[in-house]
């Protein structure tokens, strides 16, 4: 075995089939030689029980000495308990973050998500996610290239979050499925942006002119009367958009609405007189089980955003969006006194802190208080056949 210099390297010949030529001086270091004629240095250790061989360089990219110093190194880690050439071997059996995307989406998201958390879900991975990392390995990346993304989505905070949150998810179920090693999620300790939350409810004046308008369009047909329809329950019902668009004639019953599935999973919606009397003046599509009626036969209405954005405009209502029904539904019932636990039955929340953001919305009950001693006070100071100080005990005793 010839020690390797630059000369021994460049006397090697291709031939038949590939060969190895080792240095005399490290017999672990060598040349293999490709029958293309293609010549890269290697390294061979033996760990666990195994033969490990692996190209870390091609000729002419290091020189003889920098490769040997370079194997030299990869088998001191070796002796330190680490396999270098087996990690490197795991490094190019890693799939890229592309491939972990379709993984997330087919085996994940496809099986355990609402159809609507799909649809987000798919925006953030194939809008966001595929297109700034898809072509890295997923073991390749760090919090700092997380950190980048979220970064640059600084003007849009609110998909900047969801993406995050997409992110951490994909990467915890990496590690589950022993891509990457436990704990190394990069999403980790990444604080999201602060969301404003928007506050959008209609009043007294703005339901009138949206029920005008909606009884305007459905007379001069101007908008179908299913998107109508549907706005209708949903000003009724306080029900999600998704929850009125696919429900079905077998789900509505005489006061409430038995939904099989929807985001917080089956449920009952109770029906108000208005809305139960709406849904007994609409009519029934032969062969489509659908309350909302698609244009594709036996198919729900798919969207009415268009229809939407026509109908607000027309009411001078530009800002309004359609989940500010359901805010608007819910303001109504807490402004007049309802509990919020009530109300967060009525809209069907798992969790009391969903129902909360109405709490500033319910009538304080030291004001309440307040302005009833007032009004006493103020009563008997107009009658005048008492004096407010007189009138004070009679107060404290009730």
């Amino acid at each position: 075995m010839p020690k390797i210099t630059k000369r021994t390297v460049e006397s090697l010949s291709p031939r038949t089939t590939d060969y190895f030529v080792w240095d005399d001086e490290m017999a672990c270091f060598g040349v293999r030689v490709m029958r293309s004629g293609i010549k890269s240095y290697v390294v061979q250790y033996r760990k666990g029980g195994r033969t490990r061989r692996s190209a870390f360089s091609r000729v002419g990219t290091m020189t003889p000495d920098d490769a040997r110093k370079h194997a030299r190194g990869l088998l001191a880690s070796v002796d330190k308990g680490e396999d270098p050439v087996g990690n490197m071997s795991d490094h190019r059996r890693s799939p890229t973050v592309a491939d972990v995307c379709e993984r997330f989406l087919t085996q994940y998201v496809a099986v355990r998500c609402k159809r609507k958390t799909q649809i987000d879900y798919r925006h953030s991975v194939n809008g966001i996610i595929k297109p700034k990392l898809g072509a890295f390995k997923i073991v390749d990346i760090t919090r700092p290239d997380i950190a980048k993304l979220h970064h640059d989505m600084r003007d849009i905070p609110y998909q900047a979050n969801r993406t995050l949150s997409v992110l951490s998810k994909m990467f915890n179920l990496a590690e589950v499925w022993g891509l990457r090693t436990d704990g190394s999620n990069p999403c980790r300790h990444l604080p999201k942006y602060k969301e404003r939350k928007r506050e959008r409810y209609l009043t007294d004046e703005e339901f009138q002119r949206l029920g005008s308008t909606l009884s305007e369009a459905a007379r001069d047909g101007s908008e179908s009367m299913p998107v109508i329809n549907c706005i209708r329950l949903l000003i009724l019902t306080g029900a999600r958009l998704s929850e009125i668009q696919t429900l079905k004639w077998s789900e509505v019953h005489e006061s409430y609405l038995a939904l099989s599935d929807s985001k917080t999973d089956a449920r009952r919606v109770v029906l108000a007189r208005g809305a139960a009397d709406l849904l007994s003046r609409i009519e029934h599509v032969q062969g489509n089980p659908y309350v909302i009626p698609g244009d594709v036969e036996g198919q729900h209405w798919i969207s009415i955003q268009r229809p939407w954005r026509r109908i607000r405009a027309r009411a001078n209502l530009p800002d309004l969006r359609i989940n500010d029904l359901r805010h608007s539904f819910a303001s109504v019932a807490v402004s007049d006194g309802e509990s919020l636990p009530i109300v967060g039955k009525l809209l069907g929340h798992t969790q009391p802190q969903t129902t909360a953001r109405y709490a500033h919305l319910a009538p304080n009950p030291v004001r309440v208080v307040a302005d009833r001693v007032a009004a006493q006070i103020a009563a008997a100071m107009d009658a005048g056949d008492m004096s407010p100080q007189k009138a004070l005990p009679a107060i404290a005793a009730e």
